[in-house]
């Protein structure tokens, strides 16, 4: 089985080489991948491009005598949970910071998207002393409907953690969200910046004080949904990460230090973090030259080659035509996060003239650009089914993606209230395709055989979310810039 699996490695790695040199309007899939979080908005809505959504959830927040307005529905359904949209917020606010230059035009849309989860991230932070909100909806009711988010008649519960319901995960990535974003508007907003920075210590320092998963705090109103499966050091260490990269303070790297370890990781998602963590921390060894952040580097490095297809120490299956293949639940979601890291460390590494090693395979910035490259390419298009998988972009996409209000007739079209489970007959069931299209929308992509049925009701592969889009956009950036 070595010798074969040796073997494909060989011949995917040459076919990869081979495909390199794509035509793809990286601009249009750039522009449409941004436009996408439009269409994921909760609150009250100025007008927009993607005019079939209307506000919605304008009463967020009260049964807390609060106001949790604003801020993103995570994917098809119409709950608010923080901890897929704060990583959603950090991915976007990360890009910007790479790939300001190659955004161009799309830059100042970038912002209006990162500003619009941290408003929200703000309230949640700010709104009541010792507690930090952390989503909005009922998630098992709201599972139960297929409804507009504009129609929503489902209780809309508030959960938060506080010193005595931890939630270092939660709080953590929370952290890294305002700390990463206050880079953003560093420049371009001075004071909104700063709000974001002393919000973002201070949640950080609620994470580092009082230890303990959001999951077991709030039970089944997070889990299955999103569960913090890989439990919350890795959050620390992300946010830590982030808040020293705003900062440069000694104390954030202190604490950094004192975590230690290295788990060994070979995925990265808005629930995983280290590897992102090691790519940020790894900057300062490449383009600062300074050898404190080695260790950081090395540990990069050794997740590059878990996921390069031809390193001796792989351990990332691909499909027969080439796409990077993790999980079959929303597979998409960790090519696109991972391809984020690889476009970003060769970048860091183009910079420094650096390479490395995967036993006998030297690695280049340009191996990294190349898998990059051939993985974005496979999300456009170039695949076996001969499908974009960003639903707008070119001809053959998704048409039935798992979104309700995507699915369903919008308020303009049709005032009238579906309820609860109006929309199932005869919207959900129907073999129709969905009447508004989600511009830019990344769906969970194919299986590992490069199938893809388009069928509404098979969420693991036809729901989009924003954690996908949102890692999406550097790579996007990044080929962009440079094609």
């Amino acid at each position: 089985m070595a010798f074969f699996h040796t073997l494909f490695s060989l011949l995917f790695f040459s076919f990869s080489l081979l495909c390199v040199e794509g035509n793809h309007n990286y601009r249009d899939a750039l522009a449409k991948s941004i436009l996408f979080f439009q269409g994921q908005r909760s609150g009250r809505l100025p007008p927009q491009e993607i005019n079939w959504r209307a506000s919605s959830g304008l009463s967020d927040g009260r049964l807390a005598g609060v106001d949790l307005t604003g801020g993103y529905y995570d994917a098809g359904d119409n709950v608010k949970f923080n901890f897929p949209m704060a990583f959603t917020t950090t991915m976007l606010s990360w890009n910007a910071i790479e790939y300001g230059k190659k955004l161009g035009p799309q830059l100042a849309a970038t912002r209006a998207a990162i500003r619009w989860g941290t408003d929200y991230l703000l309230k949640c932070a700010r709104s009541s002393p010792g507690r930090l909100y952390v989503g909005v909806g009922d998630p098992n009711a709201d599972h139960r409907c297929w409804e507009r988010p504009e129609d929503m008649d489902t209780v809309r519960t508030v959960y938060y953690v506080s010193p005595s319901n931890p939630g270092s995960d939660v709080a953590g990535e929370t952290a890294a969200a305002l700390a990463a974003a206050s880079i953003v508007f560093k420049k371009v907003d001075p004071a909104y910046s700063r709000l974001l920075l002393s919000t973002a210590k201070n949640v950080m320092q609620f994470a580092m004080q009082h230890r303990g998963s959001y999951s077991d705090s709030l039970g089944s109103n997070v889990c299955p949904f999103y569960c913090s499966y890989s439990g919350y050091m890795d959050e620390l260490l992300w946010g830590a990460a982030w808040l020293f990269r705003a900062t440069n303070q000694v104390y954030y790297l202190n604490f950094i230090k004192s975590l230690g370890g290295n788990d060994g990781t070979d995925i990265f998602s808005w629930d995983n973090k280290y590897a992102g963590a090691r790519v940020l921390l790894a900057r300062r060894s490449l383009v600062n030259n300074d050898e404190t952040f080695g260790q950081y580097r090395e540990q990069a490095e050794e997740f590059m080659c878990r996921i390069l297809p031809n390193s001796p120490s792989s351990s990332t299956q691909y499909t027969p035509g080439g796409l990077m293949y993790k999980m079959g639940s929303s597979n998409l979601q960790y090519v696109t996060a991972i391809t984020s890291l690889l476009t970003t460390y060769s970048k860091y590494m183009a910079t420094a003239k650096h390479t490395f090693s995967c036993g006998g395979l030297l690695v280049t910035s340009k191996t990294l650009r190349n898998l990059a490259k051939r993985q974005v390419d496979y999300i456009l298009g170039d695949n076996p089914m001969k499908m974009s998988y960003m639903v707008g972009y070119g001809s053959s996409y998704p048409r039935k993606i798992h979104h309700r209000g995507s699915s369903l007739p919008s308020v303009t079209v049709h005032p009238q209230s579906f309820g609860c489970e109006g929309g199932f007959q005869p919207y959900y069931y129907s073999s129709n395709p969905n009447p508004n299209i989600l511009i830019g929308a990344v769906v969970g992509g194919p299986n590992q055989n490069d199938f893809f049925p388009d069928e509404r009701g098979d969420y693991s592969h036809s729901e989009p979310t924003t954690y996908i889009n949102a890692a999406m956009v550097g790579p996007l950036a990044y080929f962009a810039g440079t094609s």
